[in-house]
């Protein structure tokens, strides 16, 4: 089968697709996936310098958090598909290949009015988002969620989601033209952070002096004073991203005078049952908007695989405004 592979840690150039080998017949409560498409994110990047090692069982050479495609086959404990049904998926590596090995509990059945492109854009930014968002940080209706690189794929997933339950959500990026573009999904303020990350002014205005009750920092160190400065009494932070740096000094006092929370989240590297369960909390919420159109999933940009070179170029430009796909 085809596979996107790591000739070396380093740089881009050392992308290739190649030839490997099918993965072995699934067993028990595995399903063996035939991969459309599979959605490109930062991680990638950081995995292809050699900073983002795979898990045990994974060969950090094979990128792929997250792919949509239709099962081929599945092991004698499976009951919940069957074979031709479309599914989606977040995985710990190895999806940007032509098939792939998945745990039963964490696939999605994919919406009947979404494409596998359109699917792929779907799991790790989804799943990421609600989780952070609702599962870890509890965003309820009529709160105030601020959202750090809201035109990312995780941010506008996010964004849609918060919108959906009700909440109000504040969003900052570096490109005043993304948070333009983020209006369409009902972004209700948009603060451009071009030069400095300072935007606690402008949170508190556009809140009455309250604060944002939820934060999602898909940013890290650069934004964090600002973040303690922009949150809410009792406020709760979701840290997911590290683009900014990941060491930050700050003020406990602040800490302590709101009573905040701040919860450090990851996917990849949990086990098995918590990522089903991520998957379902998910499904629950997100399948039923996605159905009606109240929710999308947002492609910026798809590259064939053979282009996957051009494709990560692209992520690493910073240009997109949502996902990019690859298609095998």
């Amino acid at each position: 089968m085809k596979a996107v592979h790591i000739k070396e840690f380093g740089d881009l150039e050392n992308l290739e697709l190649t030839d490997i080998p099918v993965p072995p017949p699934p067993s028990g409560t595995q399903v063996l996936v035939r991969v459309h498409a599979a959605g490109l994110n930062r991680a990638d990047l950081l995995q292809v310098k050699g900073r983002y090692p795979a898990p045990p069982g994974y060969s950090s050479n094979i990128p792929g958090l997250e792919f949509a495609g239709e099962v081929v086959q599945f092991g004698d404990a499976v009951t919940s598909f069957s074979k031709g049904d479309r599914v989606m998926a977040i995985a710990a590596g190895h999806a940007q290949a032509e098939f792939v090995l998945s745990d039963a509990s964490v696939l999605s059945k994919i919406p009947d009015n979404l494409g596998f492109t359109e699917a792929a854009a779907i799991p790790e930014a989804f799943i990421t988002a609600h989780d952070a968002v609702f599962t870890q940080c509890g965003l309820a209706a009529g709160e105030t969620l601020l959202v750090h690189a809201v035109g990312s794929g995780v941010g506008l997933a996010a964004l849609q989601m918060a919108k959906a339950a009700g909440a109000t959500v504040i969003g900052t990026s570096r490109t005043a033209d993304k948070l333009e573009r983020c209006k369409e999904f009902g972004l209700d303020v948009g603060i451009a952070t071009e030069n400095e990350p300072e935007f606690s002014k402008a949170v508190m205005e556009a809140t009455e002096g309250r604060g944002a009750d939820v934060i999602l920092d898909l940013v890290g160190a650069s934004y964090f004073k600002e973040s303690l400065a922009s949150a809410a009494l009792k406020g709760r932070i979701a840290l997911v991203g590290l683009t900014g740096g990941a060491t930050a000094e700050f003020s406990l006092g602040v800490a302590l005078s709101k009573r905040l929370k701040m919860i450090g989240t990851v996917l990849r590297a949990r086990a098995t049952e918590e990522k089903a369960a991520a998957t379902e909390a998910f499904a629950s919420f997100a399948l039923p908007l996605f159905e009606s159109g109240a929710i999308r999933p947002n492609v910026d940009r798809v590259f064939p695989a053979e282009d996957v070179k051009e494709a990560y170029r692209y992520v690493a430009s910073n240009a997109s405004f949502g996902k990019v796909v690859l298609e095998f």
